[in-house]
């Protein structure tokens, strides 16, 4: 293939693979992260993390966060040797003596002296803490007492890596003898992402002008020892200089953690355990590490519903172990600049076909797929292979509809041999956009329309001898039918000796076209009352034109539209049931009187442009009622008290048909008769069809369809 327009051949997908690129880059829409955290979800939920027996890190799901449980815990904690016994979400306290106190009005002097020899909040629990290392808990962004931290950050690099940490203005603290006597002080804010679910934990939180540690940092300094935490900085990292100095990792007694610039580390979830405490006197609880925190309390994982006991407990598992996933900055970069590679590769396969750029793009995506599982499953990269994909089929979908366009315009020409059928308002639409014209096939919803012309083989009789001139007859009946239905959009579908059939909504779309057909057919009736009137003058002439009258069938419904034919001869044309249906209203017309019949599926579309009035009810193909009408005028027609006056009587005469009131029938037959536009045909022939009914009862589940008269 050629490449005559360049737009249409590589720009549009390097445009999408360049939206690609900056997505991954820079997520400015929030899909990269999306995408990604996805796709790491189903790596954990594949392959989660196993849990350390050894390590002993137990969450402890309590009922009530009060100071009496909690102290009953931390002595039984101190009876069993536990390590470490940390607070994950605050204790629940009540109002402080000394704030009583300064309530109380003056003169109260009695109660405020019985007040002020009330111990503080938290005095039971800061003796409990006593005889068992605790952690105190700190909730950030709520007013309340601020902290006093008491680990230490250092950090190893020549700039302060704590820049990118997240910051809050407010604290609210433990009670200050819980904090005093607690080992350590900690935040216990859980972060979830945009959808909700908690992946990462911080390792620190800006406050003020100093920093506090995460609850699972804080516990990792305890259990080994260490008076200060201590990060070192990603310096060393080139994209450092674009995005500034952050965290690179955290140092634990056993090597580095790798962490997010931002101080957050990504946790590898094991399967949820809501309690692993079998009870306060657990003898296995020597040197363990107790995470207590509230029940029903709980926060969505990759891995479902933790409690926030167990979330922490598996956050200070992560970073003992050093099992934490890790997501290295300079991975961006690299999906960056694999999705670009792909992606020019996959435009230059789009010269040789579309087939060839589709295999590429398939085994790319499968590619990049089972890498980032190889990278997880042996190495806890979490590399996103689902945004490269995504917009690698993106880049290719975009080239596939320009290849398209490109042959679309190819075979233009070829296209433009349909448009013997069609209106020129249609024509200079296809010539202008050839796509319109889908000869492929396609299901559309039309409006299908047959004229002929009644009595033609009688017509042929009356000129034997004079074939030309019953050739000219025929020419001068059809031609301003024809022009008709085009001047009214619609297509010609087919020719014969006696008339022709067209539809609307399709190749081009149409709102209205059963509207429009309709509107085509009383244009068709009134160009054939001007034709009558002409042959009727040639007959006072002593020529030899007789009468001619048509009869229209209209009917609305699915079909199948495109090219049909064979050997090199193709034609546009519509294929449904519907077309059928049309045919057999218009050989039905010459029975009723009116010329104009449509079907109630037309009716429906066409009713506010148009009288109508019910007179049969048919069985389609599938031997379902078909209840048809006639056009007997315009919305003026309509709103005419001998119009309305006639709708009211074929409502009870069909009313009285269906219910089998024979007699009843015929009596409204009767006295519409003597109504002005009544057609006295059609009454002979339900006057017919009642005799036939009284000597075959159609039976009760009779559903009004009139069926041996398609037999």
């Amino acid at each position: 293939m050629t490449w005559p327009r360049p737009i249409s051949a590589w720009l549009a997908p390097a445009l999408v693979l360049a939206l690609g690129v900056i997505v991954i880059l820079f997520d400015p829409f929030g899909l990269q992260s999306a995408l990604s955290s996805r796709l790491f979800d189903a790596w954990q939920r594949h392959l989660p993390a196993r849990y350390d027996a050894a390590l002993r890190v137990e969450p402890l799901d309590l009922p009530s966060l009060d100071e009496d449980s909690l102290v009953r815990v931390s002595r039984a904690m101190a009876a069993s040797g536990v390590k470490l016994v940390v607070l994950a979400a605050p204790m629940q306290t009540g109002a402080s003596p000394q704030s009583l106190a300064a309530r109380l009005p003056p003169g109260d002097d009695a109660a405020r002296a019985a007040l002020a020899r009330l111990p503080e909040p938290g005095h039971e629990l800061a003796a409990a803490f006593q005889d068992v290392a605790g952690v105190a808990p700190v909730t950030l962004g709520v007013a309340g007492r601020l902290p006093h931290i008491k680990a230490r950050f250092v950090y190893r690099g020549a700039s302060d890596p704590f820049g990118p940490a997240p910051r809050f203005d407010a604290a609210a603290a433990a009670p200050a003898l819980v904090e005093e006597n607690a080992a350590g002080v900690a935040s216990v804010n859980l972060v979830t992402d945009d959808d909700g679910v908690l992946r990462r934990m911080a390792l620190a939180t800006h406050l003020g002008g100093g920093l506090v540690p995460g609850l699972a940092a804080e516990t990792l300094r305890l259990a080994e020892g260490r008076k200060a935490i201590t990060v070192t900085s990603d310096e060393r990292n080139p994209l450092s200089l674009l995005t500034g100095t952050g965290i690179a990792a955290l140092e634990t007694a056993h090597g580095l953690v790798p962490a997010a610039r931002d101080g957050s580390v990504w946790l590898h979830f094991a399967p949820v355990k809501s309690q692993r405490i079998s009870g306060l006197a657990d003898a296995g609880l020597k040197d363990a590490i107790v995470i207590v925190g509230p029940q029903g309390l709980t926060v969505k994982t990759p891995l479902g519903m933790d409690s926030i006991a167990g979330v922490m407990a598996q956050g200070v598992e992560n970073l003992l172990n050093r099992t934490t996933l890790i997501r290295p900055g300079w991975l961006r970069l690299a999906e960056a600049l694999a999705l670009a590679a792909l992606g020019a590769v996959m435009v230059a396969l789009l010269r040789f076909g579309l087939g060839w750029a589709a295999g590429f793009v398939f085994a790319s995506v499968a590619g990049m797929i089972c890498a980032s599982w190889y990278l997880f499953a042996a190495h806890d990269l979490l590399a996103d292979a689902a945004t490269p994909s995504v917009m690698l089929a993106l880049g290719f979908a975009a080239g596939a509809l320009a290849h398209i366009y490109d042959m679309r315009l190819a075979y233009a020409g070829l296209r433009m041999a349909f448009a013997d059928s069609l209106p020129r308002a249609t024509i200079e639409k296809i010539a202008r956009r050839p796509s319109l014209l889908n000869i492929q096939g396609e299901s559309r919803i039309v409006t299908y329309l047959v004229c002929g012309v009644r009595g033609q083989a009688g017509l042929a009789d009356t000129y034997q001898g004079n074939a030309a001139g019953f050739t000219n007859l025929m020419q001068r009946v059809l031609t301003p039918l024809i022009d008709q239905a085009l001047a009214h959009g619609g297509t010609i579908d087919r020719l014969t000796a006696d008339g022709f059939a067209c539809f609307w909504n399709a190749p081009l779309d149409d709102a209205d076209h059963a509207l429009h057909a309709c509107e085509a057919a009383n244009g068709m009736a009134i160009m054939s009352s001007r034709l009558t009137e002409q042959l009727a003058q040639e007959q006072a002439a002593q020529t030899l034109s007789p009468l001619v009258e048509i009869g229209v069938g209209v009917a609305t419904g699915p079909v199948v539209a495109g090219a049909f034919g064979g050997a090199g001869r193709l034609g546009y044309s519509v294929n449904g049931e519907d077309v059928v249906l049309a045919q057999h209203i218009q050989a039905l017309s010459h029975l009723y009187g009116p010329a104009l019949i449509v079907a109630d599926g037309t009716k429906k579309l066409a009713e506010r442009g148009f009288a109508f009035l019910e007179i049969d009810t048919i069985a389609d193909a599938h031997d379902k009622p078909v209840t048809l009408y006639a056009i007997l005028g315009n919305p003026v027609s309509r709103a005419s008290p001998k119009f309305r006056a006639l709708t009211v009587f074929h409502d009870h005469i069909f009313q009285a048909i269906r219910k089998q009131n024979w007699s009843m029938a015929r009596e409204l037959i009767a006295q519409c008769r003597r109504l002005s536009g009544a057609s006295h045909k059609l009454y002979d022939l339900h006057l017919t069809r009642i005799a036939w009914y009284e000597k075959h009862p159609p039976g009760a589940a009779w559903d009004g369809a009139f069926r041996p008269i398609l037999e």
